[in-house]
């Protein structure tokens, strides 16, 4: 494996009380945060613990989820989900730099839209990451719940349109290193594990977005999901 995973560590309450202090200019370091989507917050990294109540409302949506088996996917292609990274919240930048701008830090922009640079802590391994527009394919943008596994489970069904808007959806998609969305590919949470860390606020997202889209899921990847609830 190219990334080696490593167990989040809480912040010490020192840490914390910079953080908090940071805007007053007790010398923290605070990230530089950029206008993007608002209908998702930015990734933490494992930085944080998400709160009481969303964690009962994912125990609550994944019981209600229906348990399905996969489909043999024919049919599928990338083009069946629209054009890749509408602006679909007309504010004049496409899905991917809108992404870019909300899960990096750091960020350096090219006429209000294109990221041109910026710093990732990566979710799914824990790493920090470079971003360079001369090397897009270092950080991705990964889709929670993938695309072709959403057609196996019963998106092949759905209308031209939910499909684009379900592939644009910003509370379904990351920014992330490359290796590791590489590694996960079209997999489910039980074929495919984030590092330990952020597996909490993996599984609250993947379980959002299935509930919202009314997406079933495997046995196995209701198990595993429940698993990482288990962590929060």
């Amino acid at each position: 494996m190219a990334w080696r995973r490593r167990r989040g560590v809480r912040r010490s309450a020192a840490g914390l009380a910079c953080a908090l202090l940071a805007t007053v200019a007790t010398g923290c370091e605070a990230d530089v945060r950029v206008s993007g989507p608002s209908s998702s917050a930015r990734p933490s990294g494992g930085a944080s613990r998400p709160a009481e109540r969303n964690v009962a409302q994912a125990r609550d949506d994944l019981g209600a989820l229906r348990v399905a088996s996969q489909s043999d996917g024919d049919g599928y292609s990338r083009e069946r989900f629209g054009g890749r990274w509408k602006d679909t919240d007309r504010n004049g930048c496409d899905q991917r730099n809108d992404i870019l701008a909300r899960d990096l830090r750091q960020v350096r922009k090219r006429d209000d839209c294109v990221v041109t640079s910026g710093r990732l802590r990566d979710p799914y391994s824990g790493r920090d990451i470079t971003f360079d527009r001369s090397k897009p394919a270092e950080v991705q943008i990964d889709h929670v719940y993938p695309l072709a596994l959403a057609w196996r489970m019963g998106a092949s069904r759905w209308s031209e349109d939910r499909r684009e808007r379900f592939a644009n959806d910003p509370d379904n998609l990351l920014a992330v290193w490359g290796v590791p969305n590489r590694e996960k590919s079209d997999s489910g949470p039980a074929e495919w594990k984030p590092d330990e860390a952020f597996r909490c606020e993996y599984g609250i997202r993947y379980i959002s977005v299935a509930r919202k889209y009314s997406l079933p899921v495997t046995r196995a990847d209701r198990d595993a999901l429940r698993g990482f609830l288990d962590r929060c």
